[in-house]
């Protein structure tokens, strides 16, 4: 009997104590990727990875996010896009709700370039840059070769039952009722 209670208290206390938790497992969409920068896509939430190459870690990778609010990622697309046909004078700064990030734009061998320069927690001490990137390298991260530029607008998929993320239309319960009583009538 001492060993049965015994082997149940270590079994109980192993439960109780283990370091594994089993997490649900998000989707992420790839938008698109060349080389080492690359655009995700999580609900409407969209993620930029490069590698820093201000590090002398070359397997140092960086990351910047934002929601796409107001058509953000089709705007920064089309910023960066414009760049390269009118060459900004100075870098154009972007403030992200975690980071700054500037678009330095550069001819590299007579062809425009855009370079991601992030300012880590909106901090100037800490650096990111990202490679030089051009035109057709664009393209391809923003989806623009692959077709998933489509996907910027979609919304996340809704779940079945949940009502909170719904329109309400500003009608009560009771003036839905109501209404549905003189359609009736």
């Amino acid at each position: 009997m001492r060993k049965i209670i015994l082997l149940f208290a270590c079994l109980l206390g192993f439960s109780a104590f283990s370091q594994i938790k089993v997490l649900k497992n998000e989707t992420v969409v790839e938008i698109g990727k060349d080389n080492s920068v690359g655009l995700y896509k999580k609900d409407n939430k969209f993620t930029i990875n490069y590698q820093d190459l201000n590090t002398a870690n070359l397997n140092t990778f960086r990351s910047f996010s934002f929601e796409n609010l107001n058509k953000d990622v089709s705007g920064l697309y089309e910023l960066i896009s414009n760049g390269f046909i009118d060459i900004p004078v100075s870098n154009i700064v972007l403030e992200l709700p975690n980071d700054i990030i500037e678009l330095h734009f550069e001819k590299n061998f007579g062809q425009p370039t855009v370079q991601f320069i992030q300012y880590i927690n909106k901090n100037r001490k800490y650096v990111g840059k990202s490679q030089f990137l051009n035109k057709k390298q664009i393209d391809k991260i923003f989806g623009r070769q692959n077709g998933k530029s489509s996907l910027y607008e979609k919304p996340a998929a809704a779940v079945m039952g949940n009502t909170a993320n719904r329109p309400s239309n500003n009608v009560t319960p009771q003036e839905s009722g109501n209404k549905d009583k003189k359609a009736k009538k």
